[in-house]
């Protein structure tokens, strides 16, 4: 079979030869052969240099999502097995592996897909046409390479449900693969228990990508008095509790998750230190400042406040306002912990952002260190959507 050759524009490409898997609708001069969207073709430059090969998506302003930079590479079984079986290696070398992200998309090499692992579950979200016909032939291929360490798979579990999934052309699915289990998975991290609901819980029923952050608040936790917004599942505040912190609050505005993370509490016997209320963190801190309440330690880790470029001097303002909020509740030389989980929010702007924070509420903060996401969600440079966790640790002393 022949298959189609994606040819480039004079100029263009150039994401793509700086080491990113994508190419653009408006960087294409030519696509010639008959193919389906979602198979693979070769891509050339305008001069006929090849470039690789990758999955083609007509439907998707994305159309090429690049799979290997070897022009004569097939993407076969063997191909897929040597994708899965690196990352598996990467993982084994720079995590705890009870509980990671297996396949983080273009970061390793597989666009597209992104596979995590709660003991001995797995969920799976697919959101690129090509990645998601090679779907069930990796999935295999993960439980036969993790067979090989002595670890099976009980059960697999789909949250395509994203609405990427509609840019592509494809509807969204969620739902079992395989045989049906319970979602209920209890996982360890850190030390803490936690009960994932994969069926339900946000995203693929856990963030994951935090384990490291959380674990670095606990060294300053113990004996003093936390508050965990934006809690979700009480993973910060959990952290905090089972370092020994006197007194754990934490706030979200769901009712689902404060019912999760008061469960979780229970789970780690910290019912009577850690505490969760439902509430708005915007108005809630205000209130909290007014009433003269002081904590030693403030954990701010928001959703992501902008998903696209358009809504960043929004967002600018949400991130400015909750870091202020939360700075004039830390003690004089007590500790805040901040993050930014939207890739539009680069590092540059969210610490322009942070100071103007300080400024504004007249503290001076000592950075104790920056982080960024887990290494089992790398970044791959070139690849800029892979690098969205920023992660800060301050002292935050008053002005004097």
């Amino acid at each position: 079979m022949s298959l189609g050759i994606v040819t480039l524009k004079k100029g263009e490409g150039r994401l793509l030869k700086s080491g990113s898997a994508w190419i653009f609708d408006n960087e294409i001069a030519s696509v010639t052969g008959t193919f389906d969207n979602g198979e693979i073709v070769l891509v050339r430059d305008f001069d006929g240099y090849p470039m690789g090969r990758g999955f083609y998506n007509s439907n998707s302003k994305i159309r090429v999502r690049m799979m290997t930079r070897t022009i004569d590479q097939e993407i076969d079984e063997a191909f897929l097995r040597m994708r899965v079986k690196n990352a598996w290696e990467y993982r084994k070398n720079t995590v705890d592996t009870s509980s990671c992200r297996l396949i983080f998309g273009e970061a390793d090499f597989l666009p597209g897909l992104t596979v995590d692992k709660y003991e001995d579950v797995l969920v799976v979200e697919s959101l690129a046409l090509g990645i998601d016909r090679m779907k069930g032939q990796i999935l295999e291929l993960l439980k036969e390479t993790l067979a090989e360490d002595g670890i099976r798979i009980r059960g697999i579990y789909e949250r395509s449900d994203a609405k990427e999934r509609l840019k592509e052309g494809m509807e969204r699915v969620k739902g079992f693969i395989g045989p049906e289990f319970d979602t209920s998975v209890e996982i360890v991290e850190n030390g803490v228990k936690y009960l994932v609901d994969v069926k339900d819980g946000q995203k693929t029923g856990f963030f994951l990508d935090q384990k490291y952050n959380r674990q670095a608040i606990q060294r300053l936790c113990r004996g003093k008095r936390v508050l965990d917004c934006f809690t979700h599942m009480g993973t910060f505040a959990l952290n905090a509790g089972i370092a020994g912190a006197a007194d754990v609050t934490g706030l979200d505005i769901s009712d689902y998750a404060v019912a999760q993370a008061a469960e979780n509490a229970r789970r780690n016997n910290l019912q009577d230190t850690v505490h969760f209320r439902a509430a708005d963190v915007f108005e809630e801190l205000p209130k909290l400042t007014e009433a003269g309440e002081q904590y030693d330690v403030v954990i701010l880790d928001p959703p992501a406040f902008t998903k696209s470029r358009k809504t960043i001097k929004n967002a600018e303002k949400g991130y400015r306002e909750i870091n202020s909020k939360g700075m004039k509740l830390v003690k004089d030389g007590g500790y805040l912990a901040t993050c930014s989980c939207s890739h539009f929010m680069d590092a540059d702007n969210f610490k322009r952002v942070i100071g103007q924070a300080a400024r504004s509420a007249h503290k001076r903060l000592r950075q104790v260190e920056f982080r960024t996401q887990s290494p089992d969600h790398p970044i791959l440079w070139a690849a800029d959507e892979s690098y969205y966790l920023k992660f800060y640790i301050f002292q935050v002393c008053e002005e004097k």
